[in-house]
C-alpha cells in the first residue's frame, strides 16, 4: 500500500472520529480513537513510538514521540489547538527526517470541520 493510499484511509478515519466526538477534547482522546479506527480498517498502527535522536554517532533518547505511525510509512501528529502554526509543520518535518518517512499528516481536531485542520507534510514524496 502506498503512502497516498494510507493517507486517504487515515483522512476518512479522522473525519469519522471528529464526526463522533466533535471539537474540544484532549489530543490524547482523539489519538486513541483514531488508532482504534485505523486498526479497524486493517492497518498496522503504532502509538506513542519513541524516536531516538542520533547525534555524533550516538543514539540519544531526546523525548521525541510519534503520536501514530501507520504501516511504518505515514506519521500522524494529532493536535487539539486554536490553530496550527509553522512550529507544528517543523515538528512533523523533523519526524519525517528522523524516520526516513516521506509523508506525514498533521491534524487539528479543534476545528468545526476537521478537513480544515488537516495538513499534508512531505519529505521527498512525489505529489
Amino acid at each position: 500500500m502506498t503512502e497516498n493510499e494510507i493517507a486517504r484511509i487515515a483522512v476518512d478515519a479522522m473525519i469519522e472520529v471528529h464526526r463522533e466526538l466533535g471539537p474540544g477534547l484532549l489530543e490524547s482522546s482523539y489519538e486513541h480513537c483514531l488508532v482504534f479506527e485505523l486498526a479497524g480498517r486493517g492497518l498496522q498502527v503504532e502509538q506513542q513510538v519513541a524516536l531516538p535522536l542520533a547525534y555524533k554517532g550516538v543514539r540519544l533518547d531526546a523525548g521525541y514521540r510519534i503520536d501514530i505511525w501507520i504501516e511504518r510509512k505515514v506519521i500522524i501528529e494529532a493536535k487539539s489547538v486554536d490553530a496550527l502554526h509553522p512550529i507544528h509543520i517543523a515538528q512533523m518535518l523533523t519526524y519525517l527526517k528522523l524516520t526516513g518517512c516521506r509523508l506525514g499528516l498533521l491534524v487539528n481536531f479543534n476545528e468545526k470541520l476537521v478537513r480544515d485542520g488537516i495538513r499534508r507534510v512531505v519529505n521527498g514524496l512525489q505529489e
